[in-house]
């Protein structure tokens, strides 16, 4: 059979250009809506700070720029300081990403004195019902007060909100929180069905009206405050034609390293069955970026399946998510259902014609099909269980 000369073979990437230490699954916070893994209770321990700095200067050393720190919550590690610190002689911008529980003026003095660049700080609501409830945790007015302390260390103010069928309809009074806060800048990211969001999801996915409401609530608002803050809203896969250039193709940019030293294409790799992925305790982050069979398994389009494989657009959407279309179809090497050429695309149609059925005229109740599992543990441990058969 002759070679279909729309497959191509893997190239070599460039380098990781942005990196992503989960230094830890522990949190305070249970949200609902959590991209951790559901099973993140039976993950290995946590690697040491000498791997996570040796980590750093090898993925340096092949030109990684960017530097995410999250969880998890990065702040209960007690080796923040010193993987800043490191980052920052090498010359990384250094993002934590957290929910400002455990930041006060002593660590915040600590993280700027070693070189911390950026801070993104999450609420889950506008009210103190609302944020303490989706986060079950009383933490809206600590949150408050970290905002007040980022600003006051000269930080820009990013805030990051997740949204759901349970907090769209507050976009308007989420971003008059923002503005009183100083935020400089927003983002509204609609929820991505992954984690325990994918187990959240009839209970999370609002319905189209919800969503087109919010988009012109932020519009509103824009055009009032101009350039006095920047708002990014993130509009949810599932009310899309077309799929996101996910990691802007598997193995190009983005390298995650997971608690336990797992190194990972994206945060939601894990997942992917029949891939083995390699860990940094025993091999070099240029082994792992370059040589891994499971970071060069969804290089290239050798691995695509139609309507991918000869679709004009596979060099701008990679085929979408793989995580996404393995936990719709089953199969990760399948387009992403959220496009509509996708034989799948039905099954995302369908989750949005339940949505519209569960949210419209009940938007500030729950649903009552079942309730929300919130992050935890306990909770971690029986999902995992369910899902096993075990």
């Amino acid at each position: 059979m002759a070679e279909n000369p729309l497959v191509n073979p893997p190239v070599r990437p460039g380098p990781p250009l942005w990196l992503l230490l989960e230094l830890t699954y522990r949190c305070p916070l249970h949200c609902a809506f959590c991209y951790n893994p559901t099973d993140f209770a039976r993950s290995a321990e946590e690697i040491d700070t000498d791997d996570w700095l040796r980590v750093l200067r090898e993925a340096r050393a092949l030109g990684a720029v960017q530097l995410g720190l999250s969880g998890g919550e990065p702040l209960v590690r007690d080796d923040l300081e010193p993987i800043v610190t490191e980052a920052h002689r090498l010359g990384f911008y250094t993002n934590l990403i957290t929910s400002g529980v455990g930041l006060n003026d002593a660590r915040l003095h600590a993280l700027k004195k070693a070189g911390l660049d950026h801070i993104q700080l999450s609420f889950q609501d506008s009210t103190r019902q609302m944020n303490d409830f989706l986060s079950s945790t009383r933490t809206f007015d600590l949150k408050s007060k970290v905002a007040a302390l980022i600003k006051q260390y000269d930080y820009p103010m990013v805030l990051n909100v997740v949204l759901h069928r349970l907090n769209i309809d507050h976009v308007e009074e989420i971003l008059e929180m923002a503005l009183r806060l100083g935020a400089d800048y927003v983002e509204l990211a609609n929820t991505q069905y992954y984690g325990w969001a994918w187990h959240n999801r009839e209970q999370l996915l609002p319905s189209r009206n919800q969503v087109e409401r919010a988009e012109q609530a932020m519009r509103r608002f824009r055009e009032r405050v101009g350039t006095q803050m920047q708002i990014y809203f993130v509009v949810p896969d599932y009310f899309e034609r077309r799929p996101k250039p996910c990691m802007n193709g598997l193995g190009s940019i983005f390298l995650t390293i997971a608690p336990d030293g797992t190194a990972l294409p994206c945060h939601a790799a894990r997942m992917l069955p029949g891939l083995e992925f390699p860990n940094v305790r025993r091999a070099s982050i240029e082994e792992i970026w370059y040589d891994s069979a499971s970071f060069n398994h969804f290089r290239g389009d050798a691995w695509m399946k139609e309507p991918c494989r000869s679709c004009p657009e596979k060099a701008r959407d990679f085929g979408g998510c793989r995580c996404q279309a393995y936990l719709l179809t089953g199969d990760a090497a399948n387009a992403d259902p959220v496009c509509d050429l996708s034989p799948h695309h039905h099954l995302v149609t369908e989750a949005v014609a339940r949505a519209e059925r569960g949210a419209d005229g009940a938007q500030h109740r729950a649903p009552e099909e079942k309730p929300l599992v919130f992050r935890s543990a306990g909770n971690s441990s029986t999902l995992f269980l369910k899902r096993d058969g075990t």
